[in-house]
This record gives structure tokens, sequence and C-alpha cells, in this order.
């Protein structure tokens, strides 16, 4: 299993899995240009992805779609309440319903319902055999029944949004500040900090913290409170990489 963040962040999110038998995305927000510029520096041909599992239907995880599935045709992993906010602006693509945990080629997906101001929003945990990725973004907290399925986990791509005072002290108007903070908004750096030092365990290989807003966050300040949280906790873990907008992750192979 390979993973690649091709681009996190406020203007378009879209992550690349690799198992033996399928190239998955994780949401499409950049545009196709973009997408397949990245994906020509990795020696990967657009064609070859056949699934795009979504996360929710704000279009930073989803402008990019319309043009993608018109010229490569992958199908679209969605919930159906999603399906009806895609079905606005892309009448006709090839679509699985989301409705539980599922099979797709040789990896095994989890569901994680988030809690998102989108009419609705999924997290995800792709599994291949021993290896597994946990994508979890865009969500105000994460949801205690999910938390022993999500320990000990190979890779995980966790939201890191914001610093709260920054986000305070910062030009952003009372109803959006309220909206980035609330349960149905976004993980702040400390909320992703204390979750992730709950989750990691000794088979963890890597963590990247994703969806910084470039407002409100900085890199050095989510690593910063990364490393502060787990000194606290006494973990010793220095494999994190922070993701970019503009610019891909290394691709991280397991």
């Amino acid at each position: 299993m390979e993973v690649c963040v091709l681009a996190s962040g406020s203007k378009g999110n879209v992550t690349l899995i690799q198992s033996a038998k399928a190239n998955i995305f994780i949401d499409l927000g950049p545009t196709c240009l973009y997408v397949e510029e990245r994906l020509k520096e990795l020696d990967i041909d657009p064609e070859s992805i056949k699934a795009i599992l979504i996360t929710h239907t704000h279009s930073d995880h989803i402008k990019g779609l319309k043009v993608f599935l018109k010229k490569y045709h992958p199908t679209v992993y969605v919930t159906e309440k999603m399906l009806l906010d895609l079905q606005k602006e892309i009448p006709s693509f090839s679509y699985q319903l989301i409705e539980g945990d599922f099979m797709l080629e040789d990896v095994f997906v989890h569901v994680i319902k988030t809690s998102h101001d989108a009419s609705d929003s999924n997290g995800y945990i792709v599994e291949e055999g021993e290896n597994s990725v946990v994508y979890m973004t865009d969500t105000g907290f994460i949801n205690r029944k999910y938390f022993d399925l999500l320990k000990n986990r190979s890779v995980y791509i966790m939201e890191s949004n914001h610093d709260v005072e920054k986000l305070l002290k910062g030009r952003y108007p009372y109803q959006l500040r309220r909206r980035v903070l609330s349960d149905r908004g976004h993980l702040s750096n400390i909320d992703s900090s204390n979750y992730l030092a709950h989750f990691i365990g000794k088979d963890t290989k890597k963590i990247v913290l994703a969806h910084l807003s470039e407002e409100n966050n900085t890199k050095e300040l989510a690593l910063a409170t990364l490393y502060g949280v787990f000194e606290e906790h006494n973990i010793h873990f220095d494999h994190v990489i922070v993701s970019d907008q503009y610019e891909k992750t290394e691709l991280i192979h397991l």
C-alpha cells in the first residue's frame, strides 16, 4: 500500500491511496489539471484511478470532480445525501452508494461518520491486509464509539485546521469563527493532537497533518502543538509531515 496527499487545505483536497489492485482517490477538490500534474510526477496514469471516495460535498473537496469524471470515468463512492448534492452539478456519472463498510477491490473501507456542516460527511479507514490508512478531516469532533477502531493504524491523515488563539484574534467575522469552532466545524491543532496521542500505537508508521487553514494556522504551530501534547503523554514519535495546499507530500510506502 502507498499513500500520497496530493493537496490539502481550504482551496482543494485530494489524497491518493494505492493498493495491489486499486488506485483510489479520497475527494477531488483541486482542478483536474493540477491532479494530472501531480500524478505525472508519480508516474501514475489518471486512467488507473478507478474509485473516488467522497468525504462531503463542500467545494474544496469536489470542485475538480466534474472534469475528471468526464475524462476518466471512475466510480464515485457517496452516500445518498451526497449523491443528491452532486447530481445538481453533475447529472450523469458512475456511482456506488455507501450504506456501511464495504470492500473495494482488495481493500476494506470502514466508514466513520463525521460531524460537519454539510448534508452528510464521512471519514474513512482504508485497509489492505495489515496496513491501514485513517483519513479524518472536516469534523468538529470524533465520536468515542470509533475510538477502538481508530487505534494503532499505520498512517493517520488527520485534520489540524487551526490554532484557536490565532483564529480568535484573526480577521474572520464572529459567525465564521463560531462555525469553525463548533461541533460541526473543524479540528483545532490541540484537538487533533489529543486524538492522535490517544490513537497512535506500535504499528503506526506516519502521521500527516492535513487541512491547515492558511489564515488561522501555520505548519510550525501545528507541529509544535502536536509535539507538545506528545511530550505530555511521554510519546516519542517524530514521523510526522505536514501536508500542503500546492505540493504533494512524499509517497508513503507501507
